[in-house]
């Protein structure tokens, strides 16, 4: 088992998770239950499931809940490639935010691919 707090993979997911909290806020209110809701679930889907993943007995279990994170980190950006297209952000608050996710998405390939099944 893995301590996931000390991963540094979970750390910046969660400060993604963060950032986009901070930057739906300002979606429009008609999309609370539609895309706001959508990327909130996917980005709190990937420090979660490293976490779930670290709770497991086997490499096997915990590299089966990284993908999904990893899986998640696709959601995310695709839907931020479709708020960037809606006009919800800035093409300079889409780039920090794919290259932020881009960075979990390498982190989690390097932790999946480190375990030893």
């Amino acid at each position: 088992m893995h301590n996931f707090r000390q991963l540094k993979v979970w750390q910046k997911s969660r400060l993604l998770v963060k950032e986009i909290y901070i930057v739906t806020k300002g979606f429009p209110k008609e999309e609370l239950f539609g895309l706001t809701s959508q990327i909130r679930r996917a980005v709190v889907s990937i420090p979660s499931n490293i976490a779930e993943g670290c709770g497991r007995n086997t490499n096997k279990d915990t590299k089966r809940f990284v993908d999904i994170g990893q899986g998640s980190s696709f959601e995310v950006e695709t839907q931020l490639i479709l708020a960037f297209d809606l006009g919800y952000i800035s093409e300079e608050k889409y780039n920090l935010l794919w290259k932020a996710t881009d960075e979990v998405q390498r982190m989690i390939r390097g932790f999946g691919n480190s375990l030893k099944e």
